[in-house]
């Protein structure tokens, strides 16, 4: 489809100061269609071949300086200008749009009146609060911070700057500051996050989209970590062993209810309440559903019946502190918090719990490094070693896809390996 886009001046008519505007001109089937741009030049700084404002050099007083800055911050106007309407045409012509004069011009127009992309971000991340989205809206504003550190023009920048060659400088940013593969991974998968909202709003760049086909991988960023379950003969330490730190005792009673409720993370253990408790036919189970998905479509609850085991520390652990507010565990130590206090408060209370187990570790002589993580990866991995289907153990943690507990499962133990390795 043929077509051109031009940067004319116009010759008839000028201001008061003798300047005439710059205006694009879009050209499609021999017919125009002329677009003030809110630019205004003095002929002899004006390129008519190049379309372009001239740029003097050796200027010596402070005043022609700043006037040829200015013209070199409109020649980089007109650049973005020019890539905002080849972008609007390239979306017509993916679509298979037969598009007029007039649609160009409202599509461009409207995306002139748009807000930059760091407006857009920001917006974002006050939405996410306002919704009570606190922990999305933490890691959005952990990528703006480190966005802001790589590009100190981030708030000039329009959707259409945030391309591939901007993604990949961010990307060698981050690893000339020592970010592992997972970590750009974090950063990268909540920059995609905000693009792909704001291309399905409309207000986004489809053209130069960074994260689509053959574009930035982000999967290939992902790393192999240590295994983080805990072998059997240490698993059994915990089990059996009581710590004469109270604060190691009570990280390791957390740690085995996290373990036995299918490795129920830290945030959801400090969120149950005597309402989670459901009375059944054959026992009492903990019905939740987890925080991190608990919004998203479909998203089923887990049940996890209460054996002997877990109903002994959940009183064990509510003898060794006080609850507040219907809180089932003494996790949540402060009555009435909501929302962000909650939010902050409980990331408090993690810090702790992940110091106490660091502790724990060392009074018990467990050579292995304790994270609450690791009381969910032994779980599904004892789940696996007693040959529960991995859809079974999927369902079990809440995963809302399969691919997501292979991950947890791949990277088999010895043990298994060397028991596999018998039938060659």
């Amino acid at each position: 489809m043929a077509y051109s886009i031009r940067f004319p001046r116009r010759r008839d008519i000028s201001d008061r100061n003798g300047r005439y505007a710059i205006r694009l001109c879009v050209t499609k089937d021999k017919r125009r269609k002329y677009i003030a741009l809110n630019l205004y030049v003095l002929p002899q700084y004006w390129d008519e071949a190049g379309e372009q404002f001239i740029i003097l050099r050796n200027l010596k007083g402070a005043e022609q300086k700043a006037e040829n800055k200015q013209r070199e911050a409109d020649n980089a106007l007109l650049v973005k200008f020019k890539v905002r309407a080849r972008e609007i045409i390239e979306r017509f012509e993916l679509e298979g749009i037969d598009w007029t004069l007039n649609q160009f011009e409202d599509a461009f127009l409207n995306t002139a009146r748009q807000g930059r992309f760091n407006d857009y971000f920001t917006a974002r991340i006050k939405e996410l609060h306002a919704t009570g989205h606190i922990g999305n809206a933490k890691t959005y504003e952990q990528a703006q911070d480190m966005l802001k550190l790589y590009d100190r023009k981030l708030d000039q920048r329009l959707f259409s700057d945030i391309d591939l060659r901007y993604v990949r400088g961010f990307d060698v940013f981050l690893q000339k500051r020592g970010c592992r593969g997972n970590t750009r991974k974090f950063y990268f998968k909540a920059l995609r996050a905000i693009l792909n909202r704001a291309n399905a709003e409309g207000v986004g760049s489809v053209a130069t989209y960074p994260f689509g086909r053959g574009g930035f991988e982000i999967s290939k960023l992902e790393e192999t970590t240590d295994k983080r379950y805990l072998p059997a003969s240490e698993l059994l330490k915990l089990k059996n062993a009581s710590a004469s730190d109270p604060r190691c005792e009570y990280a390791r009673k957390l740690f085995l209810f996290s373990y036995y409720c299918y490795g129920i993370s830290f945030v959801d253990m400090a969120l149950l309440s005597a309402s989670h408790i459901k009375h059944m036919e054959d026992g009492d189970y903990i019905v939740y559903k987890r925080q991190k998905i608990k919004r998203q479509k479909n998203v089923k609850p887990i049940s996890i019946k209460i054996t002997p085991a877990i109903r002994q520390l959940i009183e064990s652990l509510q003898a060794g502190s006080p609850t507040v507010d219907d809180y089932l565990l003494p996790i949540i130590t402060r009555s009435g918090y909501t929302d962000e206090k909650l939010y902050t408060h409980i990331r408090g209370r993690y810090s702790k719990y992940q110091k106490y187990l660091r502790m724990l570790a060392e009074e018990l002589q467990i050579a292995f490094h304790l994270t609450s993580y690791v009381s969910r990866h032994t779980a599904a991995m004892t789940l696996q070693r007693n040959h529960v289907p991995r859809e079974v153990i999927s369902q079990m943690l809440g995963h809302t896809d399969l691919e997501t507990t292979n991950v947890y499962l791949d990277s088999f133990d010895n043990r298994v390996i060397d028991e596999a390795a018998k039938v060659l």
